[in-house]
């Protein structure tokens, strides 16, 4: 049954054959601890007609396309944006895109960056929030940052495994704990290193609503007392915080709600599924946490689900009804 569509998705994968086999090749099988859905554009679009969702921003999710071989990284980066780019032409209205980079090479990102958004003119770009051993905020990306900054490209960053967890005894998959602290990790360090004071046009989505940035958000302020950081981040760790745009996937319960209200303003929150990683059940769970949360008005709930995605993205105009 088709509902009234109206939800825009930030947060929205897909995981196409030629990247999945891709993967398969050299021996990557799993994303996060668990297998890689199955995906095409018709069960998708199915799964956004039942749930309201008149457009989704798709990505490819971890563990993205860096393994170690950076001409593979290029190969499939490229192959995974034209996949992107067909997905958004050959179903106008109801897909946006971000690119996929080849980092850590920062000169083939650039590179891959101006024919993703130029001649393919996808909508912004999905960053892991690590690559390699290397987080966001690493002075080494300072010349990517440099050019997204001036194009104000919109950066969606998704949580990867945190570097070095392959070394401890913990069994549960790593998109259960650590892809939340991956996240909470980036968000740092693109503060401690001055990277959103150094390129303030670029907007940053956090997904699942941040990670812990919320609850650990005044545990973070300890930056404020680094010297180094005073330089590089003169406004405070909280205003920084608040720069950021954080969306439900997975968290749109009384518990995570509270903390991510008391830190940002409701224009900064973003609808978010997680799609098909996150199974089509917890779509649902995110709408019915978003409406029956008490401290979310109509106008908020609206803004949240559609209207801060359009401020966001101001190309989907065109398609507003």
């Amino acid at each position: 049954m088709i509902t009234e569509l109206h939800r825009i998705d930030v947060h929205h994968h897909i995981a196409p054959s030629g990247y999945v086999k891709a993967l398969e090749k050299i021996g990557i099988t799993t994303a996060g601890g668990a297998p890689f859905p199955k995906w095409s554009p018709e069960s998708t679009i199915d799964m956004m007609d039942r749930n309201g969702i008149a457009t989704a921003f798709a990505s490819i999710s971890a563990p993205g396309v860096y393994f170690g071989d950076i001409t593979f990284t290029c190969n499939v980066s490229r192959r995974c944006n034209e996949i992107l780019a067909h997905l958004v032409s050959d179903y106008p209205g109801r897909f946006g895109a971000f690119a996929v980079l080849p980092l850590p090479d920062v000169e083939a990102a650039v590179e891959e960056l101006a024919y993703a958004l130029d001649t393919l003119k996808l909508d912004g770009v999905g960053l892991l929030t690590s690559i390699g051993d290397q987080y966001l905020g690493d002075p080494d990306f300072d010349p990517l940052f440099d050019e997204l900054n001036r194009r104000k490209t919109v950066v969606y960053t998704h949580p990867s495994i945190p570097p070095g967890s392959d070394k401890a005894k913990f069994e549960i998959p790593a998109f259960v704990v650590d892809f939340i602290f991956d996240t909470t990790r980036a968000a740092s360090n693109l503060i401690y290193n001055g990277t959103l004071e150094r390129f303030p046009d670029i907007p940053f989505i956090l997904s699942h609503a941040g990670g812990a940035v919320p609850y650990l958000a005044m545990r973070i302020t300890v930056l404020d007392t680094f010297p180094i950081v005073k330089e590089r981040a003169p406004k405070g760790v909280i205003d920084y915080l608040k720069l950021f745009y954080y969306d439900t996937a997975l968290s749109a319960t009384r518990y995570a709600f509270p903390a991510l209200q008391e830190l940002v303003d409701p224009s900064h929150i973003l609808f978010g599924t997680d799609y098909p990683f996150a199974p089509e059940p917890a779509t649902a769970m995110t709408i019915a946490g978003i409406n029956s949360y008490d401290r979310f008005d109509v106008q908020t709930r609206k803004a949240i689900e559609r209207d801060n995605a359009f401020a966001l993205f101001p190309q989907l105009q065109k398609y507003k009804k």
